[in-house]
């Protein structure tokens, strides 16, 4: 279903963008040279009849995103977040797009309900409210168990989302192809292996039941966060298109008029919100990958509420190290050691330059330091930092996409809270604290224990896998006789059974 019939699709988009009058906002937006903006248009305008109208009652780039379907929504959402780039009369349009856009009937919710669940959602429910948050794949009603009394948020999938998803998938990756194919220079970036990456993260998302146990497993990680709630799964009221949880009441942290009338400090908010991240994707390897206005809330009692966990993001023991070692050497302004992580971890192709990618890098970190957050161009930086990856070589990494768009999303939320923070001061102490914890004597023997535990389950089968290796390196050689090689293979592997056995005493003691 990838075939040229999406070529109409496209089209269709860019025309909506211009009747919308979209085009023209994203342009000023982003300051758009004039060239740039002359041979846009020249393309667009002629199919400008062949867009969708949308609402006019919404502001243009709104009004575009939200007739073109849920994953153009998807993007608005992150645009939202921030007003640096986009500039704050976009984000704050877009910002809407979060858990206001148009609901779908309350009898098609109770409807889903009962087709979901088995029981009529008057049974099970004394009340259930008219939508509180409507969002791109489903919307949230605020309810009453019948049976204890108890407020809940149950919420429902989008009749017919499923299908609406597939449909802009199949354009999406259309598109990625087609740009491959057209534009070789942008291979790197992997335009098909992000598409696919965002297809995997869509696809969790429309299973509720996936949504509940990413839930459950965030919280069990959370617990002994201060300053940090989940609302509580109810897994007997859950299924795959209805998931109910605990109703967490509080103030969205985009109302920063309603947080300042509550007496809530916006720099602590701010500091807690990317600190909370960091702590639970270093500390963790998991995390709450949607972490915009709409999906954070702070309490009556200054905690941080977060919900709709659809998107969460996992990064191995490995990946954090080199990510926390990249932003440590960043807060220490130590770029040699910031490109040499790049090459170690094999982000940059070994035949370029350390020490003139060093430099590129200290030309990305150097406005940063002694400046707040308010004097940085954040869509200058990101600009140039594009270029510097560009000629480099550097391709898209697609296992950091998510974690990539969640430290944007992250800060631009910290930023609607306190426009003067600095992200590396944000960042320093959970680094340290990181880097203390994961790179020393004990990070040491944690990995030893771990390798010992690995062996340990393989410990029969190591002579012949030490027997296999050696035979395929000596390959080409005249064929030694077989019972030196099995005699090396059995000291191989009685050595490391010696370590794994020796490792695994030192635990026990």
């Amino acid at each position: 279903m990838r075939g040229p019939h999406n070529i109409w699709r496209l089209i269709r988009t860019g025309a909506t963008f211009e009747r919308t009058g979209a085009m023209q906002a994203i342009l000023d937006a982003f300051e758009a040279p004039r060239l740039i903006r002359v041979v846009v248009r020249a393309v667009v305008w002629p199919f400008r009849w062949l867009g969708h109208r949308g609402d006019p009652a919404m502001p243009p780039v709104t009004r575009a995103l939200t007739v073109l379907g849920p994953a153009y929504i998807k993007f608005g959402q992150i645009l939202s977040t921030r007003p640096d780039v986009v500039g704050d009369e976009l984000a704050e349009q877009l910002r809407v797009l979060q858990d206001r856009l148009p609901p779908f009937p309350v009898a098609a919710a109770k409807a889903e309900v009962e087709r979901e669940l088995g029981v009529p959602a008057d049974q099970l429910f004394a009340t259930f409210s008219e939508p509180v948050a409507a969002a791109s794949i489903a919307q949230v009603h605020k309810a009453t168990l019948a049976d204890t009394g108890e407020e809940v948020a149950v919420k429902v999938l989008r009749p017919g989302i499923e299908r609406a998803f597939r449909r802009d998938l199949d354009a999406f990756h259309f598109a990625a192809n087609a740009i491959g194919v057209l534009l070789p220079g942008s291979r790197r970036l992997k335009p098909v292996d992000v598409v696919a990456h965002f297809e995997g993260v869509v696809i969790g998302e429309l299973d509720l039941r996936l949504e509940a146990a990413s839930a459950s497993e965030f919280q069990a990680n959370t617990r002994d966060d201060d300053g940090f709630t989940l609302p509580q799964v109810r897994w007997d009221l859950s299924s795959r298109r209805v998931m109910t949880l605990g109703w967490a009441e509080g103030i969205g942290l985009g109302d920063v008029a309603a947080i300042d009338a509550a007496g809530h400090d916006r720099r602590d908010l701010a500091l807690r919100v990317m600190q909370l991240f960091l702590n639970h994707a270093l500390r963790d390897g998991y995390f709450h990958g949607d972490m915009h206005h709409g999906n954070l809330k702070v309490a009556a009692n200054g905690d941080i509420i977060a919900y709709d966990f659809g998107i969460m993001g996992h990064i191995d023991e490995y990946t954090r190290r080199v990510y926390a070692g990249i932003l440590f050497g960043f807060i220490r302004r130590d770029y040699k050691r910031v490109a040499e992580l790049h090459f170690e971890a094999g982000y940059v192709p070994a035949d370029r330059d350390v020490d003139e990618f060093a430099r590129a890098l200290r030309a990305v970190g150097e406005p940063i330091f002694g400046m707040d957050a308010s004097r940085i161009s954040m869509g200058r930086l990101l600009a140039y930092l594009f270029e510097v990856t560009e000629r480099f070589g550097m391709e898209t990494r697609t296992e950091l996409i998510l974690l990539q768009r969640t430290m944007v999303v992250v800060e631009g939320v910290a930023r609607t809270l306190d426009p003067r923070m600095n992200i590396w001061d944000a960042a320093k102490p959970v680094v340290e604290k990181y880097i203390r914890s994961s790179i020393g004597p004990r990070a040491l023997t944690r990995d030893l224990v771990q390798t010992a535990r690995v062996l340990a389950r393989f410990g029969p089968r190591l002579p012949g896998l030490a027997e296999a290796v050696l035979v395929r390196q000596m390959q080409g050689d005249p064929p030694p006789p077989r019972r030196p090689i099995r005699a090396i293979a059995g000291w191989i592997a009685l050595g490391a059974g010696a370590m794994a056995a020796l490792v695994l005493l030192a635990e026990l003691l």
